[in-house]
């Protein structure tokens, strides 16, 4: 990932080398960015620049708690109600339901696929969203035919954070780009958990030591909410886990 994280106003000129110019990837947008054919990419909001040239994808990384769904995100959605092909499930208070078809799921026929009940949590990827139709995720990779970690997450807590924060946790490389250390500091102090954290806001932390997924929870939100730093997370991770005992 790039180093250099611009500010941009929209309606900006993006300077060509801050494009990423994969030759083998297609160029991936997400938040904050419009495509005008034939080829011009602009802000439409304010905010920093951030280019993935590994993943060949860029986005506008700004403070805004209404998650737009863009394909390729993954998120942690919430089961509402079951139609005759679809699943219909939330992503957050402010989007329309997204459709989860009944056979997105790895191996999934109409004898074996899941059985999910309203209130279940699934992880997924976005893989429709536009303006004009209700988005549509899946559980199951289209390249593979595999779940890829998707799917239902049992058991466990979701907790939710900021939309920048979430971003922050799912860079590939969290600890020196985004700066969230706190989650390498709860498993340096032994605790055992198992973490799926979506674009939409949502973390979802599961394991076999009902406190320790507490203090996960609360470990991630303090973080986010009072935005700490490296050091400062450290010391909340020594504080929280010390409280278990």
């Amino acid at each position: 990932m790039t180093t250099e994280r611009p500010l941009v106003l929209p309606g900006d000129t993006i300077p060509p080398h801050l494009i990423p110019s994969s030759t083998t990837k297609p160029l991936r947008l997400g938040p904050g960015l419009r495509h005008l054919p034939p080829s011009d990419i602009i802000p439409v909001v304010a905010g920093q620049l951030i280019t993935n040239h590994q993943k060949n994808s860029m986005w506008v990384e700004y403070n805004n708690n209404r998650y737009l769904p863009t394909p390729g995100d993954l998120i942690i959605a919430q089961i509402h109600r079951s139609g005759p092909d679809f699943y219909y499930c939330s992503l957050s208070p402010y989007t329309p339901h997204a459709t989860l078809p009944h056979l997105s799921f790895e191996s999934a026929t109409k004898k074996t696929r899941p059985q999910l009940q309203p209130g279940s949590i699934v992880y997924a990827r976005v893989v429709l969203a536009n303006k004009h139709m209700d988005p549509e995720v899946e559980c199951v990779s289209q390249s593979t035919g595999k779940s890829d970690g998707l799917g239902e997450l049992k058991g466990g807590m979701v907790f939710d954070v900021s939309l920048q924060f979430a971003r922050r946790l799912l860079m590939a490389k969290s600890r020196e780009e985004g700066k969230v250390e706190v989650l390498e500091a709860l498993g340096a102090e032994g605790l055992a958990f198992e973490i799926a954290v979506g674009r939409n806001g949502r973390v979802w932390v599961g394991g076999e030591d009902p406190k320790a997924v507490v203090v996960v929870g609360r470990a991630l939100k303090e973080t986010d909410e009072g935005r700490l730093g490296v050091e400062e997370q450290r010391k909340l991770v020594r504080r929280l886990v010390k409280g278990m005992k």
